[in-house]
């Protein structure tokens, strides 16, 4: 059933960026609209549940300006929530309930600028960097294609997991364990799993996850079991491991004792 407000939300989103476009490009000093994310180049995926990502690129002596006064997204919309979260820009909300992430930068700083591929929403005439629209900057890397060493990781981070667990940190535990190890664990996934093509998040593996590996998706559950019955969780992810590793067998013994234990404590 689809909720108030989200109906059509897709062609509202982008109405919103060629708005803020429109305006731009009747103010001296600014330069650039681009998109991000889904309502960049990946407009094909973008639905009631997306937002806006975007920057705006303007002269360097003018970007001030444009961050310390939102008068030119409030004009367009009324702004009923503002969090400025990094020195260049904001999370919003809008009124009308669309959530907006963007930043300003002056024409300069583009170089160094970490982002994926981005869309021109508009640009003057005269500003003709193509370069802006590249993947470019520091991006993490997500994947590995060092099982031997991701998976030894795993098996460590499961093992003081347990410790921990035992020991009454059960947050701890629960971080170790459903946070490291799985982490490690995703980041291998792509060399023994079969996995659907879509558009990857370069900066969150776990993004569209469930889309990208459908059949590994199946297993989360179980690994996600949660602070109650983390040696399930513990339990799940080495029965993964073990079936597409050969596992050290002293340090499998070990870390399937510490299971049981703290399943007799905690189930």
């Amino acid at each position: 059933m689809i909720e108030r407000g989200e109906f059509m939300k897709e062609n509202r989103l982008f109405q919103r960026l060629d708005d803020i476009g429109q305006l731009l490009s009747e103010e001296k000093h600014t330069l650039a609209l681009m998109a991000l994310g889904s309502v960049g180049i990946e407009r094909e995926r973008v639905d009631a549940f997306s937002d806006l990502d975007f920057f705006v690129i303007v002269e360097d002596e003018y970007k001030q300006k444009f961050i310390d006064d939102l008068w030119w997204l409030e004009e367009i919309n009324p702004l009923s929530y503002i969090f400025k979260n990094t020195k260049d820009g904001y999370k919003v909300l809008f009124e009308d309930g669309i959530y907006a992430e963007f930043a300003v930068f002056g024409e300069s700083e583009m170089t160094d600028v970490a982002q994926p591929y981005g869309r021109i929403i508009w640009r003057r005439a005269e500003y003709t960097d193509e370069a802006i629209t590249k993947m470019k900057g520091n991006i993490p890397q997500m994947k590995s294609d060092d099982a031997s060493y991701v998976i030894n990781e795993a098996l460590t981070n499961l093992y003081v997991g347990l410790l921990r667990t035992l020991r009454g940190e059960r947050l701890s535990g629960l971080f170790y364990i459903e946070s490291y190890a799985l982490n490690r664990i995703l980041s291998i996934v792509h060399l023994f799993e079969k996995e659907d093509k879509i558009y990857e998040d370069v900066f969150g593996i776990e993004r569209r996850f469930e889309k990208h590996y459908p059949e590994f998706s199946k297993k989360l559950p179980k690994m996600l079991s949660g602070y109650q019955t983390i040696g399930l969780s513990a339990s799940a992810m080495l029965e993964y491991l073990d079936s597409i590793y050969p596992l050290n067998l002293r340090l499998k013994s070990e870390i399937k004792s510490l299971i049981q234990r703290v399943n007799n404590v905690i189930l």
